[in-house]
């Protein structure tokens, strides 16, 4: 089981820029793929963006397209969320998830259920 805990949250104005960093402990990064998640007040579990295991395909939520980045650095054991262009609407806790390679074809994995193990969250907060 791989250990993941996220930090880099805070309260940040609308338009401006914040770097979620998800660190792995207890196992190899390189044998997950991973994702960020979040949740909104009063909504579920909202997909944010996918990385998959050797950085060959990144994908993104369609309300963050365009304005958040994922990347990993497997060496470190860490994961990143660049997020700029925030707006209100993005305020939520921030999760990062890890989904173990199973050695299937690639394809983009945006459903929560296909995640194994997750972070405790940190919080972000953009003010208008």
């Amino acid at each position: 089981q791989v250990q993941l805990v996220e930090s880099g949250g805070g309260l940040v104005q609308a338009g401006g820029s914040l770097r979620l960093s998800c660190a792995a402990s207890g196992g190899t990064i390189s044998n997950y793929n991973m994702g960020w998640f979040r949740e909104a007040p009063g909504k579920e579990r909202e997909f944010v963006a996918g990385i998959q295991w050797s950085s060959r395909s990144d994908y993104y939520g369609d309300s963050v397209k365009g304005r958040f980045t994922i990347s990993r650095d497997n060496a470190r054991n860490m994961v990143y969320l660049q997020m700029t262009a925030l707006k209100p609407d993005d305020t939520a806790i921030y999760y990062c998830a890890a989904d173990h390679r199973d050695g299937s074809t690639w394809y983009i994995r945006t459903s929560m259920y296909l995640y194994d193990y997750w972070g405790q969250g940190t919080q972000v907060t953009v003010s208008s």
